[in-house]
């Protein structure tokens, strides 16, 4: 499924959001993790495109109804590109960098459904708490 226009993109992006229940909250007691995909000019120059769709495609294939996915613009790293930030209740933001096809994966089946970091992949930084 490649995409080659805006329009492709769109219907791509239709399709996923019939398949995937991108809620605001959750069934009682169940977490929901926020992933936030970085979908500047710089990320979709470094293949985020690519990054979303597969993410939204392993949501789909695990049935994952916990999950919100954020298209957002400039995370602020944009060597790293693609980015992929995973916003879990109680814990500190984790950031993704240079997330492709298999990372994107990997993220859902490792650090989604089994608690384990991506070590190799994460972009060291601190979120103050003012």
């Amino acid at each position: 499924m490649g995409i080659k226009s805006l329009e492709d993109l769109k219907r791509i992006r239709e399709e996923s959001l019939k398949k995937v229940n991108l809620r605001e909250t959750a069934k009682e007691g169940e977490e929901v993790f926020e992933i936030m995909v970085g979908m500047a000019t710089c990320g979709i120059a470094a293949g985020a495109r690519v990054t979303l769709e597969s993410l939204l495609d392993e949501i789909s294939k695990q049935n994952l109804e916990n999950i919100r996915v954020v298209q957002v613009g400039c995370l602020g790293y944009c060597h790293s590109e693609p980015l992929v930030q995973i916003n879990q209740p109680g814990k500190e933001p984790v950031l993704y960098g240079n997330v492709n096809d298999q990372k994107a994966r990997d993220i859902i089946n490792k650090h989604i459904l089994n608690n384990e970091l991506l070590d190799d992949s994460i972009i060291n930084i601190s979120f103050d708490k003012a």
